[in-house]
């Protein structure tokens, strides 16, 4: 007897459905597999039949044939078990055939039949949804994955008893049902307050710039300044995430295996902070079966290096690309993998090795030697940053000060929020949300100068030796910075604060202390 049932294989972030067609005859005792397959997908035909006899359920022995369609697609994973055990049980009649019309199965099987997580879960949901499919089966460890995605009834279930008992409608069967609204408070949690940091106007002036037209930032300072403790607290001031970017984040994370037992979607924004030592795979994503790096995963968040310096020159270059395309692809010999990587850069660093420059007085590095420790970062990265800034160490009597502390995230926030809904009302029907994105071509659409602007611009463009990148990223910020004072125009007193953010690196990279 024929049946068939449906899964799924990833795709970058993406599924694709996949034909599990079962075929029982008469015959030798034969199990085969077949449909170019890895060799975790060959193992199925193992974990399968022994899950089924476990599970007490005794079938006739006979010939067996299993055809993952569409043939010509690589398979890989585990996740397909579950689909392949309910079309062999279906071919003997344990399953109704027609309730398999209409759904799809992902999850793996233990031996002694227990259904157990997988990735990708979430991607897998709304590729049925999208192909028309109304039903779909999961490992109840991945259950929550599905919270909040209408359209589709989304069941988990814990053993392969289960599974049969659910199709044969009995009244013993145990599962639980997703619900299609994210429960309130989901996706809230505690953030570090930049109430907490003493002083640092500069800093914190600069980084509710960067937070507000989601621009990258470079901090420069010496040790103990509080670049960490700043950078750790911009996602308490970040906008909040709309419904399409945490739909995004969430089925990377998916995909990653980092929302197993967690919870449902992601609806704060990604902080991610790899150590220097980290392998460009990490890094970047990859691997023989390809999985998001670390640049996916601070997707719509914060990728924080701290000691830039301190990482391979091979690693950091992986992230001209993506600062450019807000996306990181992946070639392999089994087809490419395309991740989204649309994060804001945080980096801090000191000023040379000793990371005293330019405190003479504690500096012992010369000259030559400040050169070669900021030439670590290459010229086209430092490019692609939008903004530098310096931090100061913070005086003792400052740390000492009974006076009361400065804003709140919570306050900062307010008005990073009003910026960023005037930036959404902008940019109505671009493909774009934020002034950290403006392309090259709507420039002078959004950042239009007058006379007296463009004849500043054409001043410091020629003297300070700047390229095409650095003007464009000037003028965003200058539109930034105007907008947080809802002007409509970008002023002279918006380009010279926008270009002190950027003269301030170029004077570190030349060794000099800007003046």
């Amino acid at each position: 007897m024929f049946s068939s049932a449906y899964s799924a294989v990833l795709d970058g972030i993406d599924s694709r459905m996949i034909r599990v067609e079962a075929d029982v005859s008469s015959g030798l005792p034969y199990f085969d597999l077949v449909g170019y397959l890895s060799g975790e997908v060959k193992e199925a035909r193992e974990r399968v039949m022994t899950a089924i006899r476990n599970s007490a359920f005794l079938l006739e022995p006979r010939r067996i044939i299993v055809n993952l369609s569409p043939a010509d697609l690589r398979k890989s994973g585990t996740s397909f078990d579950l689909a392949i055990a309910a079309s062999v049980l279906s071919s003997y009649g344990l399953i109704p055939r027609r309730e398999l019309e209409n759904t799809v199965l992902v999850g793996e099987l233990g031996l002694d039949g227990s259904v157990r997580g997988v990735n990708g879960v979430l991607p897998v949901i709304l590729s049925a949804r999208e192909a028309g499919i109304s039903r779909c089966i999961v490992p109840a460890e991945n259950i929550r994955e599905g919270i909040g995605i209408s359209g589709i009834h989304l069941y988990g279930l814990s053993s392969l008893k289960e599974l049969v008992s659910f199709f044969r409608a009995s009244p013993d069967a145990s599962f639980a049902e997703a619900a299609d609204k994210l429960p309130s408070g989901a996706g809230s949690e505690s953030l570090p307050d930049f109430a907490e940091i003493r002083g640092q106007k500069g800093l914190r002036r600069s980084m509710e710039i960067a937070a507000s037209g989601m621009h990258n930032i470079l901090m420069i300072g010496p040790p103990g300044s509080g670049k960490s403790m700043a950078a750790r607290r911009l996602p308490s001031i970040l906008p909040a995430m709309q419904p399409e970017e945490y739909m995004e984040v969430t089925r990377i994370y998916s995909v990653a295996g980092l929302l197993r037992g967690k919870g449902g979607l992601i609806t704060c924004r990604p902080f991610r902070s790899p150590h220097h030592t980290i392998p460009e795979t990490s890094f970047a994503g990859g691997g023989r079966y390809p999985v998001p790096g670390e640049m996916s995963l601070a997707h719509r968040g914060v990728l924080f290096l701290d000691e830039l310096t301190e990482f391979p020159q091979a690693v950091l270059e992986l992230m001209r690309q993506p600062m450019e395309d807000g996306k990181i692809v992946i070639n392999r010999l089994q087809g490419t993998c395309v991740y989204p990587a649309r994060f804001m850069l945080v980096a801090a660093m000191n000023p040379c090795r000793c990371g005293y420059f330019p405190d003479l007085t504690r500096c012992r590095c010369t000259p030559l030697q400040i050169q070669r420790y900021m030439d670590r970062i290459s010229k086209p990265l430092y490019d692609r940053i939008d903004m530098c800034v310096e931090v100061s160490a913070v005086r003792i009597d400052v740390l000492q000060s009974h006076k009361k502390a400065g804003e709140s995230s919570a306050e900062i926030r307010r008005r990073v929020e009003t910026v960023t809904l005037l930036q959404a009302e902008r940019f109505a029907g671009e493909s774009y949300s934020h002034n950290a994105e403006i392309p090259a071509s709507d420039m002078d659409k959004y950042c239009p100068l007058a006379r007296k602007e463009r004849e500043y611009m054409r001043d410091i463009y020629e003297r300070h030796d700047l390229t095409a990148r650095s003007y464009h990223k000037l003028l965003k910020i200058a539109r930034t910075i105007a907008d947080m004072e809802e002007a409509r125009d970008i002023s002279l007193r918006h380009l010279k604060e926008a270009f002190f953010y950027k003269s301030i690196g170029q004077s570190y990279w030349s060794g000099i202390r800007n003046a």
